[in-house]
């Protein structure tokens, strides 16, 4: 992963090249490869690193005591996960982070990220500045989220989602990032629910897909 690719990061944002190389040193980020399937972080794990995807990506994912998942969120290229849960200081995580394909992280102690160095660099401070945004962000995509869950039936959560998808790409085409059992367990439903339900929306007209593309209609707007 070199410099160049890695300033257009959010967490990076305004920060150049060269600061940034001794940005890494002074976070002493290490990177590390993780092949699909495999945790990146585990529920009970201490809660210090900040992970951030510079390939592949992966799901924060939460299971109950019957083995239940469910996806919270899906990270790609460019993403963090884990610094909420490093900020508010507490002993274990309560989710895990696992590699949804071949995947390369970097591990940030959030400690090194928060406290300006020695030096007390310009880039440190902007750094600080950088990690705020994200967090405010990722509060966003919370909410949003909830507005998914929030409907009363599959159809409704499918379309709130699908709707959402293709205002972010602002085209009525998208391909989501998720197949059949992980778009369940994102909107908490059963998968065999979905699936009827996905084929019931194309039947009237509302979608049309293919594995994880979609294609919505004007009839969506009429459900």
């Amino acid at each position: 992963m070199i410099a160049q690719e890695m300033k257009n990061y959010p967490l990076f944002r305004a920060i150049d090249e060269d600061q940034l190389e001794s940005l890494l040193g002074c976070l002493t980020a290490a990177s590390r490869k993780y092949e699909k399937g495999e945790f990146v972080f585990m529920a009970d794990n201490e809660a210090v690193f900040v992970g951030l995807v510079l390939r592949g990506c992966v799901h924060v994912i939460q299971e109950d005591f019957w083995g239940n998942r469910v996806i919270l969120t899906h990270i790609e290229p460019g993403g963090l996960f884990g610094e909420a849960f490093s900020c508010v200081e507490i002993d274990k995580l309560p989710v895990s982070v696992i590699a949804a394909e071949n995947s390369e992280i970097m591990l940030i102690d959030y400690r090194k990220i928060v406290t300006s160095c020695t030096s007390a660099c310009t880039f440190h401070t902007r750094l600080i500045k950088n990690m705020l945004h994200v967090l405010a962000e990722k509060n966003i995509m919370l909410t949003r989220k909830m507005e998914h869950m929030s409907k009363r039936t599959i159809r409704e959560k499918l379309l709130s989602f699908l709707s959402w998808q293709a205002v972010s790409a602002k085209s009525g085409i998208v391909k989501i990032p998720f197949n059949r059992q992980e778009l369940a367990d994102y909107l908490s439903v059963d998968r065999s629910a979905l699936s009827r339900e996905l084929s019931l929306m194309r039947n009237d007209g509302l979608i049309r897909y293919d594995k994880n593309r979609f294609e919505l209609t004007d009839l969506g707007t009429s459900r």
